[in-house]
């Protein structure tokens, strides 16, 4: 699905729900003032701006970028001043933010160059700064956004020349009202409205300028509040109540994610989940512990035939137990599979509320729910940009599953196997030099077709 950028009277239906988390990461890089950040009526949200300013590398970038601006801004003042006063641009706090200058200078960061006596020089080494330095701040956006989209912001077109740089200051100062908060990024300008105005409009515009199209609208908008509402509802109005998942017919990271969407004050009510898995679901079933306060318990299923589950069968039977004699009256089931109708219709005085992906529920099971009166909700649209650390968990711990099955190495056996066989003979004090000059410093080579190799230090 794409969105389509609309008039500003329907910009706040087109992208509600959306989140502000790289908006706002944007918006502290390239100097957005603080005040914008603490002003709750602007999209920028003032956490991101604490988080990414107690960053050393997000911090050179957000200096830099404000210098730029500031330079883009008073351009022609600036050269002026230069040419015909012959005054040095440190010379200068009312057009160049001294702040900025003074916090670069104790980083050891200096644009200014003794043989830089021209203007145009002086931007041209801010540029050649931000480009060293701007890959710095790539691990504070997320794997699925693409880089070099974010990457090319900071990137002055032909901006190591002095062509490029007047162009640069010519197309700002023509449309300064279009650029986000009038601060300098590479982009080129046009009626858009404010494009940090929410994540969702942003990378929509991102990728479209390189051609691209961005679909995955969940990773930077969530569930809406009517949603959340009625999930809080549900849970507000129970006595107890718990989650039951069918492992076999839900994705680990997208539970993950709507459980963090969910305040977890509204949550107390949820004694614990439990997940009926069996041996042929995905491994991050079993790290979800680590990911929501709410206990788990992991109820683990074996198979009479290869082809066919008990997971639907062992679902009903405890969740009758819970009803039955933990006196739990509310459940929220989460599996897109119709199985566990005969679970709601086995307990007509307990309520029901259901968590679905939205292409595996058919439509008939849709139906029914509806006329049952029983609210479903799709987990698909809650913010899954949260669950990327149950991803990276479940990966590493999968990587170090199969290292620990495929490396079997002890380099003391190593290194006694090769003195043996060799018949060498090394004192003590030898054989701890050697060790730390070449055995310690060992490392892997992988190559092209992705095979591993040991090497020694030689």
């Amino acid at each position: 699905m794409d969105i389509a950028i609309s008039s500003d009277s329907n910009e706040k239906k087109i992208y509600q729900d959306s989140t502000h988390e790289l908006v706002s990461k944007i918006a502290y890089l390239i100097g957005v003032p603080k005040r914008i950040f603490e002003n709750i009526h602007e999209p920028p949200e003032q956490e991101v701006f604490a988080q990414m300013d107690n960053e050393k590398s997000t911090r050179i970038i957000r200096h830099l970028s404000i210098i730029r601006t500031s330079i883009q801004r008073n351009y022609r003042t600036i050269n002026r001043k230069m040419k015909t006063e012959y005054l040095s641009i440190l010379s200068m706090p009312e057009y160049v933010p001294a702040e900025s200058m003074r916090y670069l200078e104790s980083e050891g960061i200096y644009f200014v160059k003794k043989s830089s006596t021209k203007l145009f020089q002086h931007i041209i080494e801010l540029n050649r700064i931000i480009s060293n330095r701007i890959n710095n701040c790539k691990p504070f956006f997320p794997l699925w956004l693409n880089w070099k989209y974010i990457q090319d912001l900071f990137i002055m077109p032909d901006g190591f020349s002095e062509t490029g740089t007047k162009n640069a200051a010519t197309l700002y100062y023509q449309h300064k009202q279009d650029y986000p908060y009038q601060m300098y990024m590479n982009w080129n300008p046009s009626n858009e409205g404010n494009i940090l105005y929410n994540d969702k409009k942003f990378v929509t515009l991102l990728y479209r300028w390189h051609g691209d199209t961005f679909t995955e609208y969940n990773r930077v908008s969530d569930v809406s509040t009517y949603v959340k509402g009625s999930i809080q509802e549900f849970i507000g109005d129970s006595t107890q109540a718990v989650i039951v998942v069918d492992c076999e017919n839900s994705d680990p990271y997208k539970l993950c994610a709507t459980l963090k969407g969910l305040d977890y004050r509204n949550t107390a009510k949820i004694s614990r989940i439990l997940l009926f898995d069996d041996i042929h679901t995905a491994s991050a079933w079993r790290i979800l512990d680590n990911f929501t306060k709410i206990s788990v318990e992991h109820i683990l299923t074996e198979r009479v035939k290869q082809n066919k589950s008990l997971v639907d069968i062992k679902l009903t039977a405890r969740a009758c137990q819970e009803h039955y004699q933990n006196h739990v009256d509310s459940f929220i089931i989460v599996s897109s599979d119709s199985d566990y109708w005969g679970l709601i219709s086995s307990l007509p005085e307990a309520r029901f509320l259901v968590m679905v992906e939205r292409e595996k529920c058919s439509h008939a099971m849709k139906q029914a729910l509806a006329e049952s009166g029983i609210f479903y909700c799709y987990i698909d649209d809650f913010y899954s940009g949260n669950a990327d650390g149950i991803k990276m968990s479940a990966l590493f711990k999968e990587m170090y599953r199969y290292l620990d099955h495929s490396i079997h190495l002890n380099v003391n056996d190593m290194f006694a196997e090769a003195l043996r066989i060799t018949r060498l003979t090394m004192t003590e004090a030898e054989k701890r030099q050697f060790y730390d000059k070449y055995i310690r410093p060992m490392h892997l080579v992988i190559d092209s077709e992705g095979n591993v190799s040991i090497e020694l230090k030689r």
